[in-house]
């Protein structure tokens, strides 16, 4: 086990205080309970190898007996000095050789840590990981995402013996309890630890005059124990043992009779644990419309289900992967041994939260970001909302304040977004189911609530939350804010207010998970004083709108959007000022693009600040935007020079094509993908994509001059 060429070759053995000879005192056939303990709790020396070394060392402190153990070499003459020449070639006597070995240190003491052979309780962990292998192999628990399933087998099928007492002032203590003749009782109480030892020493069971010798090694024989003194083990159970209890001691375990108490069952019972379905109230009835509270729970008022029952086993664990054997292994073991049942049926292990350059943050590190900072700068919300935005199954999310930025402004999007709605009359929904519309831009909206949800159902029962986050985001700021809002400015009748206040309404409930705090203000505030909300946003009924996608509305919003943003592009590109107010021409539509452009003259003339014509086009220079089949032709005579334009562009494609071919040759060298910092290479990599896209944008912006 040592290495030969190391040293003198003489090597010194103590299997009670090294790792290294634990193995070889083990290995040699010597059994833990028969290896020396030299020290003490406090690290001084308690008892040395008879005949070998003097009293003189009991007592010492451990570095102060090794300091003397090298004086008397010394004095013996057997301390062979270690040579070694200085820079000048003369030889330099050492005691020792001079070397560099791994010596860990107290992170709070400072002091060097020296491994100690005690006495401590294990668990069979082998047998209990059995049924938690089987269980994820069989599907009863699934592990998403599934490639930690490997993880998880491997570490399971190589489990060791868990050692479960540790030496600490809090926990629940270690249920064994000591006579003093060294006999141990393992019980759930005092009470049953008295009634084993009062059986054990009076013999119960055996014949008191027999040499047989009981488990504590003790003769049953010995006493009576009617006055058996017991003494219960100071220690305390691993943390992560209590914790293992989680999901079944919060619910009442071991009282499995304990009956709900009420509508949700009691919160003391509970230990603290919520039941959000069982409290959930719809914002208004499925039928009727009308708002009111659920029913009351099945069963109520008649002989209710336990606690424990009713909540075990729970649905979804969602976890940190850096506890997956920590905690919820362990939870896993435990649950099935106890309750005979998983302790939930998915797994949900989800990333770190690292700093901007991907690092783990640590304290030592000086990298540890505060979040209460970060709600004082950006705000609750938009924190909640970025960790579900980047939680990608997995995927460590890194974090950074331009995207929290990013967040922040988003919700004060959505405010501002309600103001606008309260100052035109809209206001809180009355009603679950969508709204009937005729116009056009309604029909549109209400399909476009229709799929959000359907993408955000489809996003959380596969617990994609950044998915999930991200629907509800876009819909709010593109589709909502950017596009609806804007559409029907200036032509807002009662049927557009109606729908306008129920689609505001899924706005807030589908954003409430991720960011309660607003969306429940916002809740309160879109209704009226003398008709306030019966009951808090977060006991709202989930969407269900009970309509289709109109197809045909769908496309003809789709239609106009694409106009407005090609049109608005070329303006930029171009450099035309956003007021300036264009005519332009429709050629080579199709009827039923010309009866769009008839029913949508307003909006676009409103949204694109064009005059549009279905007349035959001006001769001379014109910016052109293709939608589907047709082209929109705007002359350009007078509105800016033509000829100074394309000089513009040419000359910054011309730019832009440099830089990019740059950034290409030097991301295809070798030696700088290969050697440079990580952070450097994806700098090269992102400005070659943006520096490509403005060489496309550029070329598309000549090709519509003609």
């Amino acid at each position: 086990h040592a290495d030969p060429e190391l040293g003198s070759g003489a090597v010194k053995i103590t299997p009670g205080h090294d790792f290294n000879d634990f193995e070889v005192g083990r290995r040699a056939g010597i059994e833990a309970r028969d290896m020396l303990n030299m020290f003490d709790d406090d690290a001084r020396v308690v008892q040395t190898s008879d005949g070998l070394i003097s009293d003189d060392y009991l007592g010492l402190d451990r570095i102060d007996a090794r300091t003397k153990v090298v004086e008397r070499l010394k004095a013996d003459g057997v301390l062979v000095p270690h040579i070694t020449k200085d820079k000048d070639g003369e030889e330099v006597a050492h005691d020792a050789e001079p070397r560099t070995i791994q010596t860990p240190y107290g992170d709070r003491s400072g002091q060097v840590i020296e491994p100690w052979l005690t006495d401590q309780w294990y668990v069979d962990a082998k047998t209990l990981a059995q049924p938690a292998i089987e269980a994820v192999r069989s599907g009863a628990i699934e592990i998403v995402p599934k490639s930690w399933e490997k993880t998880w087998f491997n570490w399971m099928e190589n489990i060791q013996p868990w050692c479960v007492s540790r030496q600490l002032w809090w926990g629940h203590r270690i249920p064994v309890w000591y006579d003093s003749e060294g006999g141990y009782y393992v019980a759930e109480n005092e009470a049953a630890a008295q009634a084993l030892a009062i059986a054990r020493h009076s013999g119960e069971g055996r014949n008191p005059d027999s040499s047989e010798r009981n488990d504590s090694g003790m003769d049953p024989g010995l006493r009576r124990g009617d006055d058996v003194v017991l003494t219960q083990d100071p220690d305390v159970l691993d943390t992560w043992f209590s914790s293992a209890l989680w999901p079944f001691a919060t619910l009442g375990w071991p009282d499995t009779s304990s009956p709900l108490q009420g509508r949700g069952g009691s919160a003391a019972g509970a230990g603290g644990v919520g039941t959000l379905a069982s409290t959930q109230r719809p914002h208004s009835d499925a039928q009727t419309d009308t708002p009111h509270p659920n029913p009351s729970p099945k069963g109520e008022g008649l002989t209710a289900p336990s606690f424990l029952a009713r909540h075990y086993p729970n649905d979804v664990l969602i976890s940190g992967f850096d506890i997956l054997f920590f905690w919820d292994a362990r939870m896993a073991m435990q649950g099935i041994h106890f309750m005979g049942d998983v302790p939930w049926k998915r797994l949900y292990l989800h990333g770190l939260v690292r700093d901007s350059k991907g690092a783990k943050m640590s304290k030592s590190k000086g990298n540890v970001v505060d979040p209460l900072g970060l709600i004082d700068r950006y705000g609750a919300d938009a924190l909640r909302f970025f960790m579900c935005a980047m939680e990608s199954q997995g995927r460590d999310i890194k974090m950074d304040d331009s995207r929290l930025e990013g967040y922040r402004n988003f919700a004060t999007k959505l405010w501002n977004a309600t103001r606008f709605c309260l100052s035109n009359g809209i206001g809180a929904s009355h009603s679950v189911k969508a709204p009937d519309a005729t116009l056009p831009v309604n029909r549109w909206i209400i399909g476009e609530v229709v799929a959000t949800l359907g993408k955000m159902d489809a996003a959380l029962a596969a617990l994609r939350f950044d998915e999930a986050a991200n629907a509800i985001y876009q819909f709010t700021w593109d589709r909502f804010c950017d596009w609806y809002l804007e559409l029907i400015k200036g032509q807002i009748d009662e049927e557009t207010r109606t729908v306008a206040g129920w689609v505001l309404d899924q706005i807030l409930v589908m954003l409430h998970p991720f960011m309660p705090f607003i969306t429940e203000e916002l809740w309160h505030a879109t209704a009226p004083a003398d008709r306030p909300r019966p009951y808090e946003l977060i006991v709202a009924q989930w969407p269900n709108p009970r309509a289709e996608v109109d197809a045909a509305a769908s496309a003809e919003i789709d239609w106009l959007i694409r106009l407005v943003s090609g049109v608005r592009a070329a303006r930029t590109e171009l450099g035309i000022a956003p007021g300036a107010r264009l005519d332009a021409y429709v050629q080579g539509a199709a009827d039923a693009t010309l009866g769009r452009v008839a029913q949508q003259a307003p909006a676009i003339a409103r949204l694109a600040r064009l005059n549009l014509s279905t007349s035959p086009a001006p001769t001379g220079s014109s910016a052109q935007v293709v939608i589907d089949e047709a082209t929109i032709i705007m002359p350009l005579e007078g509105v800016i020079d033509v000829a100074a334009e394309k000089a513009r562009l040419q000359k910054a494609i011309a730019a832009a094509e440099k830089d990019r071919d740059a950034l290409a040759a030097r991301l295809g060298n070798p030696a700088f993908t290969d050697k440079a910092k990580p952070e450097a290479v994806d700098k090269a990599r992102e400005d070659h994509a943006a520096r490509t896209a403005e060489a496309e944008r550029l070329s598309a912006a000549l090709a519509r001059l003609w």
